[in-house]
């Protein structure tokens, strides 16, 4: 029904497809997988006219296409549902789903009575009942992602692509969901999938393509691909490969420093025994957290492990105050601290490096010396004003201490390279003499040497006394970093590990089958690849996770 062949794309400074191929035939479920960067989303958008290819042939039902637009993708066939709710709030959920297609009578009105009728019927039958003459927005979030799927399935579509459809649907919309997907594939209608909860993958899907880096790594059924063997080509990471000796951890090297004193943790104390500086227990918000526990001891480098979407960097805001959960308690150096409250959070010596550094974090029009002092500002003034000097102080030890590379303090931080930016943000939450610093992809996006810098200074500051929290889809940068890994799955912690356990065959493990095997008696730490998490009765799971403001 659809194939694409040689497909690339680039953007400035990154080749983003690289000889992509995908093929997916009548009545297929095909899953696109792959973690940030790897293209799924900018496919989608070539399929369904948001981008122009730079090469390559897509061919829709026998014939070569070329989209300008997303309309004229839609007038040839292919709808698309998309992970947020693409519909118009103000308008009535009828409007919504006949949007662009209004049944109008003879003098070419919109004929409302035959248009409420119709969009009643196709919500109803995906188990949706409604009053459609109310406005969308009026609706839970799960209900108009149910209407932009009914909107996708009343259209003649012969593909449908659905990106992330279940993030924000109960169990029993999951598995309606899962009912109209079947009954696409029995219609001849061409699915393709995309979605990071195993799961789901293995449920209702019939073939595979794995994207990294913008290339096509495997494709092919999934009914006999081991759930480790599909991480392994997600990650990059090949099974069994186990690296020799990595970073010295916790105990060893952290457990009787010498150079902690002074620090955030305190002198003198013996590391496995401190007291924690960070307890965060019971993390729970609906559809994302369920019930999540982190414990990080001053010196310490926590990684949290997982796939895109497991609801690392769900943590990370539910710990800084960015997010406010349901339920749990997060508490710094014995001290409780109010959830849901970012001030809060900062006050108590939490500090958190987003993701996306260039929508949460730098301002770029700013100077590198604003956006260093900006958290700090309310500490250097006197009597309301600003006290220039001290700033000038500040800025100059942290662009020697993080060795910023800039024309100066008074450059913009939008023309530094992407490391230096990244030091320039932490430069600014260092100024803030945190206890706890929790890192969402520290090096995403910066060059090797860059990297290696950010690494070194992280080892330091646990060094120093400071509790790390470090969020990386790089295994190796997660192994070699960390001394311990809680690793988590569709939101919640399905393994912990530690010490000589921190190994590539152990993490991957624990992301495949949700737990950490042991390692078996030949001493290979290789995890069992048998055990399947999924529902007992069949049926995937609906906890949500956000992707956490990750491009692809």
């Amino acid at each position: 029904m659809l194939s694409v062949t040689g497909l690339t794309k680039s953007f400035p400074g990154a080749r983003a497809l690289d000889g992509v191929d995908l093929a997916v035939g009548p009545g297929e479920v095909h899953a696109l997988i792959g973690e940030n960067g790897a293209g799924k989303s900018t496919l989608i958008k070539v399929l369904t006219g948001v981008y122009r290819p730079d090469g390559g042939e897509i061919v829709l039902d026998g014939a070569p296409v070329r989209f300008a637009t997303p309309l004229e993708a839609q007038h040839a066939g292919i709808s698309t549902i998309y992970q947020e709710v693409n519909l118009v709030p103000l308008m009535s959920v009828a409007r919504n789903l006949f949007l662009g297609r209004e049944p109008r009578g003879r003098l070419g009105l919109i004929d409302f009575g035959r248009m409420h009728r119709a969009a009643d019927e196709a919500l109803r039958s995906l188990g949706l009942r409604v009053d459609v003459r109310r406005p969308l927005r009026s609706l839970g979030v799960g209900a108009q992602q149910m209407v932009a799927l009914a909107r996708a399935v009343s259209v003649d579509a012969r593909v449908v692509v659905m990106d992330e459809p279940t993030s924000s649907l109960e169990p029993r919309e999951v598995r309606t969901l899962f009912g109209v997907i079947r009954m696409l594939r029995e219609r001849g209608i061409a699915v393709i999938y995309v979605s990071h909860r195993l799961d789901e993958l293995y449920e209702i899907c019939d073939t595979v393509t794995v994207l990294r880096d913008g290339r096509r790594v495997h494709g092919g059924p999934i009914a006999g691909l081991e759930r480790l063997r599909l991480v392994s080509l997600m990650l990059g990471r090949e099974m069994g490969q186990v690296r020799g000796e990595g970073r010295t951890k916790f105990s060893h090297q952290h457990g009787s420093h010498q150079h902690g004193a002074g620090g955030p943790g305190g002198a003198g104390a013996s590391g496995t025994h401190r007291e924690p500086v960070l307890e965060a227990s019971g993390l729970t918000l609906r559809q994302v957290l369920h019930g999540v526990s982190v414990r990080v001891r001053p010196g310490e480098v926590v990684g949290l492990g997982g796939l895109l979407g497991s609801g690392r960097t769900e943590t990370a805001k539910a710990v800084a105050g960015a997010l406010a959960p349901e339920s749990g308690r997060v508490v710094v150096a014995g001290a409780p601290v109010r959830t849901g409250s970012t001030p809060a959070a900062i006050r108590a010596g939490i500090s958190l490096l987003p993701e996306d550094r260039k929508a949460e974090g730098i301002v770029p029009g700013l100077s590198v010396r604003e956006n260093i002092a900006l958290a700090a500002l309310p500490g250097l003034a006197r009597f309301g004003l600003v006290d220039d000097a001290r700033i000038d102080r500040l800025v100059e030890t942290f662009m020697k201490r993080l060795r910023i590379k800039a024309a100066g303090p008074h450059q913009k931080v939008g023309e530094l390279s992407g490391g230096n930016q990244q030091k320039v943000l932490l430069a600014r939450w260092l100024a803030m003499r945190p206890k706890v610093l929790l890192l969402d992809e520290p090096t995403r996006g910066i060059d090797v040497g860059a990297k290696a810098e950010v690494q070194t200074l992280i080892d330091e500051l646990a060094g120093e006394g400071l509790g790390v929290v470090l969020i990386s889809s790089d295994m190796e940068e997660l192994i070699e970093g960390s001394d311990r890994v809680v690793v988590l799955k569709d939101g919640a912690v399905v393994a912990e590990l530690a010490g000589a356990e921190v190994t590539e065959d152990r993490l991957l493990a624990a992301i495949a089958t949700g737990g950490a095997a042991p390692p078996p008696p030949d001493g290979n730490t290789g995890g069992n690849t048998d055990g399947i998490d999924g529902a007992a009765d069949g049926t995937a799971s609906a906890n949500t996770v956000g992707d956490g403001g990750g491009h692809d």
